[in-house]
C-alpha cells in the first residue's frame, strides 16, 4: 500500500473472490451479503444447500454476484471439493470467512465421548479442514484473508460451556499460529469473537425472558447484538483497511469480556 492511499477505497472488495462456509444464516449470511455488498464476488458455501442458494439469491436481488456451494466440514473430501470447485471456477479465493459450530449445553461431567467428538470435530477440526485447503491456495496465489470464528466464550466460560469454549480458545491459538506461518505468502490470517449474538441457533435462549435479560446485561451494552452488526468487523478484517492486523482474534462482544458479572444458568 502506499503510504497515502485513497482512504475511502479501504473497503472496497471489488474485484475479489470472498468464500462464506456456513453462509446459509446468521452471522455467515450477514457477512456473505456484506462482503457481497462492498464488491466481492462470493462464494456461499452451507450443508444445507437451500438456505445457501437462499442467501445468493439476497445477493443477487441486491445485484451482487454469487454462488451457492455444498459443503460438509466434518468431511475432507467435501471441504477439498468445495475449494477446488472454488478455484475453478472463479481462478481464486480472496477472503475466507469460515462459521460452522455447534454447542452441547452440558457439564463436563456428563459428557459423553461421543458428544465430545461431536463438538471438536466440527467446531475445531472443521475450521481445520477449511482453513489448510484454503491456505494451499492462498499460498501459491501468495496473497488473502483468513477469518476464523472465536467466541468470547474462549476466555470466559459459564457451567455447561466448557466443551464449547475450549474449541473457541483453540481456534484463537490456531489463528496465531497459522498467521505466523502464511505471513511470509503475504496472508493475513485472524479470528472474530462474538458475544451474544440474535441467531437462530441461540432462539431458545432468547425465547426465555430470564434466561434473555441475564444475558444482555452480562455486556456493558445491555443488550444482545444483531448478526448485521458482525458484517462489519469481518467486512474490516476481509479488507486494505486491516493490513497489518493479523494473528489476532478481534471481540465484537458488546463488552461482554469487560463486564465481572455472575449469572448461573440452568443446565
Amino acid at each position: 500500500m502506499s503510504e497515502h492511499p485513497d482512504y475511502r477505497r479501504l473497503f472496497d472488495l471489488t474485484g475479489r473472490v470472498a468464500l462464506v462456509v456456513g453462509g446459509g444464516s446468521g452471522i455467515g449470511e450477514a457477512s456473505a451479503l456484506a462482503l457481497a455488498a462492498h464488491g466481492a464476488r462470493v462464494a456461499v458455501a452451507d450443508v444445507d444447500i437451500g438456505k445457501a442458494e437462499a442467501t445468493v439469491a439476497m445477493i443477487h436481488k441486491r445485484h451482487g454476484s454469487a454462488s451457492g456451494h455444498h459443503v460438509d466440514v466434518r468431511d475432507t473430501a467435501s471441504v477439498d471439493r468445495l475449494v477446488a470447485q472454488v478455484q475453478a471456477q472463479e481462478h481464486r479465493i480472496d477472503i475466507l470467512l469460515d462459521m460452522p459450530a455447534i454447542n452441547i449445553r452440558k457439564r463436563l461431567a456428563d459428557y459423553t465421548d461421543e458428544e465430545f467428538d461431536r463438538i471438536i470435530d466440527l467446531n475445531l477440526k472443521g475450521t481445520f479442514r477449511v482453513a489448510r485447503a484454503v491456505a494451499k491456495v492462498m499460498t501459491l496465489q501468495r496473497s488473502g484473508s483468513m477469518i476464523l470464528m472465536s467466541s468470547m466464550r474462549g476466555t470466559q466460560v459459564e457451567p455447561g460451556q466448557s466443551i464449547y469454549g475450549s474449541t473457541k480458545a483453540a481456534i484463537s491459538l490456531l489463528v496465531k499460529g497459522l498467521a505466523s506461518e502464511m505471513a511470509e505468502h503475504n496472508v493475513r490470517v485472524n479470528a472474530l469473537a462474538p458475544s451474544i449474538i440474535a441467531t437462530p441457533i441461540n432462539a431458545i435462549i432468547r425465547n426465555d425472558p430470564a434466561w434473555k435479560e441475564a444475558y444482555a446485561s452480562r455486556t456493558a451494552l445491555g443488550r444482545w447484538g444483531e448478526t448485521s452488526e458482525m458484517a462489519g468487523p469481518i467486512v474490516f478484517l476481509a479488507s486494505d483497511a486491516a493490513s497489518y492486523v493479523t494473528g489476532t482474534t478481534l471481540y465484537a462482544d458488546g463488552g461482554w469480556t469487560v463486564v465481572d458479572g455472575r449469572y448461573k444458568p440452568p443446565v
